[in-house]
């Protein structure tokens, strides 16, 4: 079972829905230039009280998972976000980093097709992240 680690220390500041979106855009690019593979990003307001959007994606090994949540969480630091809760061990096959407005799910590959994220918010649209 993950870790969960709750890194609030302070009132988080006001957000829009533009920053969620450029944050999510963000962390799928940072994700899939660290050789992650099929991230995808699902738009989930309207569809679920709990977050804005959700990034999904396929790690190759658990070392290059935890890079991933590394870069991830230096990203977010510089742009003033911090994670509410993080769910990591070192040896896992599923990562998840809980910003409030955008989760970050890393999954093996086995993982990923067992729990189906993708799937299970079918109704959800994907957001175009690529660079053009």
């Amino acid at each position: 079972m993950p870790d969960f680690k709750n890194t609030t220390d302070a009132a988080a500041p006001a957000r829009t829905v533009d920053d969620a979106l450029d944050f999510a855009v963000a962390v799928a690019r940072i994700a899939a230039a660290n050789k992650t593979e099929a991230v995808a990003v699902l738009d989930l307001r309207g569809l679920s009280g709990l977050t804005d959007f959700f990034v999904i994606g396929t790690g190759t090994s658990d070392r290059q998972m935890h890079a991933v949540l590394d870069h991830i969480a230096t990203h977010a630091k510089s742009v003033d976000r911090r994670p509410f809760n993080i769910a990591d061990t070192r040896a896992t096959t599923w990562v998840l980093a809980d910003y409030v407005d955008v989760v970050i799910h890393i999954f093996d590959a086995e993982h990923r097709e067992y729990y189906d994220l993708d799937g299970l918010w079918g109704d959800a649209p994907r957001v175009k992240w690529q660079a053009d």
